[in-house]
């Protein structure tokens, strides 16, 4: 059986060798993707920008884009019908192939954030180290912390003032170089839609800096929502423990800074939603206007058999809720996270209209396909590329965050350098 013959419905004339072979794995490439970029820009406002009351949310967006990392190449590799082939491309780079750019911006990035995230810790590892090594009777965990914060150190035992401003100074740079990196690490992805020649709903040079806008607001708009979630249950916790506390904080200042952190990064969101929205009008607005010669075809796509995916659900349940939501007086930490919620369903939508739709009419103008997700699986094509591989895709980076957390504290107290 052809690839993509499992889940595509054709309709009117279409050619025989013309099926969906994009599928929801496609869609969760540059919606991962997005998130990593996104996650970076949100840290970089504090270590770049020098917002200060971005201050907390700043480290645990950093240690969430570096979660967000292993989950980025996982669509594509289960897309691969030869994943061990996927390899090639950051091993054999080629700088004329925007595939393979892919690879080596993905790994130039990843060296980026993992130095960021190493100059950042660098005081706690040498910290908990030490503090593990004078303990007299240590079990066989701190041991074996200890030997890993001990290796994480990298020989940089300093911590005085001249050491941490060095280091701060490190993390700043670095961040500033990432913040180009992050962006061309997603905008690649739009400007290999945008650069498809042979398909009309793709073929803009708007593509990759709708991507990019797109991918920003997403990022922030998982790092809030995740935020969120945490802060509640570290209260949860602490009402458990009545009062034997959690680190320095007491409920009460635990909700203060949630609500401040959220409406920072709520004003943040709601300026990158603007540009995203305006950039996405603008392109439909466009091809109308100049109505070329596949606009009968985009028409009958975008008005008529997509209608209700990008209107009602990806503009007015993703974009436009939540915009409102989000311009209320008084924001809430609940309305926030429902607005974050909403604005992620809304990305991943965009996503959805712009890989599926794009591929929904025939080369012949005269015919269209539809895209049935599989749901239970049959084969392993199915399991790879349905429901159940986009939700593995989907849980990876939180599984990898709680993990990274247990190494890497996400609510460290921020000290003056």
């Amino acid at each position: 059986m052809v690839h993509g013959e499992f889940w595509t419905v054709k309709e009117l004339f279409v050619l025989p060798n013309e099926y969906i072979y994009w599928s929801i794995q496609i869609v969760m490439y540059p919606f991962m993707t997005g998130l990593v970029a996104g996650a970076f820009v949100l840290s970089s406002l504090y270590h770049v920008f020098g917002i200060k009351k971005l201050r907390n949310i700043a480290r645990f967006a950093l240690v969430f884009s570096f979660a967000l990392l292993p989950a980025a190449m996982m669509p594509l590799m289960l897309h691969l019908q030869q994943p061990l082939r996927g390899t090639n491309v950051l091993m054999t780079p080629h700088f004329t192939s925007a595939i393979s750019a892919f690879g080596i911006v993905f790994l130039t990035y990843a060296c980026i954030v993992a130095s960021e995230i190493w100059f950042v810790y660098r005081e706690f590892f040498v910290e908990a180290a030490g503090a593990l090594k004078a303990k007299p009777d240590r079990s066989a965990g701190e041991n074996l912390k200890l030997r890993l914060y001990s290796l994480l150190t990298l020989g940089a035992w300093a911590i005085d003032e001249e050491a941490l401003a060095r280091d701060h100074k490190a993390v700043t740079i670095l961040a500033a170089i990432g913040i180009p990196v992050a962006c061309f690490l997603h905008g690649y992805a739009g400007f290999i839609f945008g650069s498809v020649k042979a398909n009309a709903l793709w073929m803009t040079p708007l593509m990759p800096v709708i991507f990019i806008c797109s991918a920003v607001v997403s990022g922030i708009a998982l790092c809030i929502l995740c935020y969120i979630v945490t802060m509640e249950a570290r209260k949860f916790f602490l009402r458990r423990r009545a009062g034997r506390g959690s680190g320095n904080l007491s409920v009460e200042q635990l909700r203060g800074v949630e609500a401040n952190e959220v409406s920072i990064s709520s004003r943040y969101l709601l300026t990158f939603m603007v540009l995203a929205i305006t950039l996405e009008l603008l392109d439909v607005i466009f091809r109308g206007y100049t109505a070329v010669k596949s606009w009968d075809i985009l028409r009958q796509v975008i008005y008529e058999h997509d209608f209700v995916k990008i209107f009602i659900l990806q503009y007015g349940v993703g974009n436009l809720l939540p915009f409102v939501l989000l311009l209320l007086p008084r924001l809430t930490v609940r309305r926030a996270a429902l607005a974050c919620l909403l604005v992620l369903f809304g990305v991943f939508m965009m996503r959805w209209n712009v890989v599926i739709g794009g591929q929904a009419f025939s080369l012949t103008f005269a015919g269209f396909m539809h895209y049935h997700l599989p749901i239970i699986p049959h084969n392993l094509e199915t399991l790879k590329e349905g429901f159940f591989g986009a939700v593995a895709v989907l849980a990876t980076p939180f599984v990898l965050f709680f993990f990274l957390n247990k190494i890497l504290p996400v609510f460290l107290e921020e000290k003056a350098h």
